[in-house]
């Protein structure tokens, strides 16, 4: 059976294990503490970074190569298109997901009001929270901006780009960082992808310290 050292609300890892749950592989989570940087954890990935896959003799990591090797692997479920033009979309989105969003937002919110407290690495910056929550906002929109030109982010069919999307916002949610509010069609879209079955391992995730709010496992919410 496969192995995923993840953090329970790292996007990036709820990003593969939503791959990999979606292509019905059988997947053991062990929750790494990474940035206690365990010499068993760093003979695995000596860059000190969840998530880390032991798959088929192989320990990978990166999140994007990793779930780019699954696709490759496991094409089915298929969460690339075909064309050239379309599979640059979804690497294009999944790219801003895990680089503008997670620096602009996720970071801001998710990193401060959670990892420092888990890694005991000191008090929220309220500077970074105001700009996160400041941010999000504008993220919300441009989601809000896809989906009224498409049924899904990328295009007509779910893909990763998805699948990253809503690997950060949920973990957000946990925190009661996202406001569904804000846009009907962003809401309808992730209340799509959140009753798919490959969520519901990460909608049962629980971090010590911090209880989900009520909305948080609600498919109707």
């Amino acid at each position: 059976m496969a192995k995923l050292y993840h953090v329970p609300l790292s996007p990036f890892c709820r990003k593969v294990r939503l791959s990999l749950a979606e292509k019905k592989i059988e997947c053991e989570l062990l929750e790494e503490r990474y940035w206690e940087k365990d010499p068993d954890f760093l003979r695995r990935n000596p860059a000190a970074k969840v998530p880390v896959l032991k798959i088929d003799g192989k320990t990978m990591a990166e999140s994007a190569a990793i779930c780019e090797w699954i696709e490759e692997k496991y094409p089915e479920p298929s969460l690339m298109p075909r064309s050239a033009d379309a599979r640059y979309e979804v690497r294009r989105l999944v790219g801003w997901f895990d680089d503008k969003f997670h620096n602009e937002v996720t970071s801001k919110l998710l990193y401060e009001r959670v990892n420092k407290k888990v890694m005991k690495a000191g008090f929220p910056d309220s500077g970074n929270v105001k700009s996160g929550a400041k941010a999000i906002k504008y993220h919300l929109d441009y989601l809000a901006w896809l989906l009224d030109h498409r049924r899904w982010l990328a295009g007509d069919s779910m893909t990763l780009a998805d699948f990253a999307a809503a690997a950060h916002l949920s973990s957000l949610d946990y925190i009661s960082d996202v406001d569904w509010n804000r846009s009907e069609v962003v809401k309808d879209w992730y209340a799509k992808i959140k009753s798919r079955p490959a969520f519901r391992s990460i909608l049962a995730d629980q971090v010590p310290g911090f209880p989900p709010p009520a909305h948080y496992a609600d498919l109707d919410f």
